[in-house]
């Protein structure tokens, strides 16, 4: 049976709509109105348009951050991607890890990026769970009260490189450089931050899990289900993707059957600033980086 492992009331978030301006040498954004809650996110989550992909200013309903999180564990590499049921959209995908960015990070939401991995990215070992340092800071805990975290051992989280092309807010640059894109469905701002998460070499018995929130009631609910793992895995080789899927429960890989699967709208054609796309199936995806590899 599942496991709750916290409760929160969603009317603590709070995020700003946003104003963007993009240009082919880097895109802006800043702040724009009055604070949001959920709900008038979601209701402000319509699709807009643009004329010039590379080119345009726009008001936007919020800004959401994504993490391409390259897992190391005994010598190889892995992307991890995690499950999503998403009701505004009616679909499940799997997707990067996720979230939206809250008001008071807008102006650094590398730290949102971060807090998501704790929350969402959760590494289990026989002998309790593993807590991160990012640097020299520990990542939070968000599940102390209900997990066991080992005190002597944990993982290290670092900054990849990032984009070419720069991304303010306001007049600060965003250091990491992390991948934007405008996507037009929902109205949104998405950031993508580049990370890798090294696991001791002494971790063997290592099992992910994926934990998200669902809105139960008046409350955000975070519940643990070992029978959904949730956590997903593509083998790299020299950096590159490789056309399979693993899960890892007790140290042992497994194969996920990758047939009808969809990836959401990250992975899909990205046009200048722009992507247009919902989502995306795995096997479109893959023939779209084979082409690109072959022409590469």
């Amino acid at each position: 049976m599942p496991k709750v492992l916290l409760r929160k009331s969603p009317s603590d978030f709070k995020t700003l709509p946003l104003h963007v301006e993009a240009s082919p040498d880097g895109l802006s954004y800043q702040s724009l109105g009055r604070p949001l809650n959920f709900s008038e996110v979601i209701e402000r989550r319509r699709p807009v348009s643009v004329s010039d992909t590379n080119a345009f200013a726009i008001e936007l309903a919020n800004l959401g951050v994504s993490v391409r999180l390259t897992l190391s564990w005994q010598g190889r590499e892995y992307w991890g991607l995690v499950r999503q049921r998403r009701l505004d959209r009616g679909d499940v995908v799997l997707k990067l890890i996720s979230g939206y960015v809250p008001a008071h990070e807008l102006n650094l939401p590398l730290l949102t990026a971060i807090q998501e991995i704790a929350e969402e990215c959760l590494l289990e070992t026989p002998e309790g769970w593993l807590a991160g340092r990012f640097d020299n800071t520990w990542l939070p805990t968000p599940y102390q009260s209900s997990l066991p975290y080992r005190e002597t051992v944990h993982f290290k989280l670092a900054s990849l490189s990032g984009a070419a092309r720069p991304v303010h807010c306001g007049s600060q640059v965003l250091m990491e450089r992390p991948r934007a894109y405008v996507h037009l469905p929902t109205a949104s701002l998405q950031l993508i931050y580049d990370m890798r998460l090294e696991i001791p070499k002494e971790v063997r018995q290592l099992s992910l899990f994926h934990v998200d929130e669902s809105l139960e009631g008046e409350q955000l609910v975070a519940r643990l289900d070992r029978s959904r793992a949730d956590l997903y895995l593509i083998p790299l080789l020299q950096g590159q993707p490789q056309e399979q899927l693993l899960q890892l429960r007790d140290g042992q890989l497994s194969p996920v059957n990758t047939r009808g699967l969809w990836l959401s709208e990250s992975f899909a054609p990205q046009e200048g600033w722009v992507v247009r796309a919902e989502r995306i199936r795995w096997r479109d995806w893959w023939a779209a980086r084979s082409v690109t590899t072959a022409h590469g």
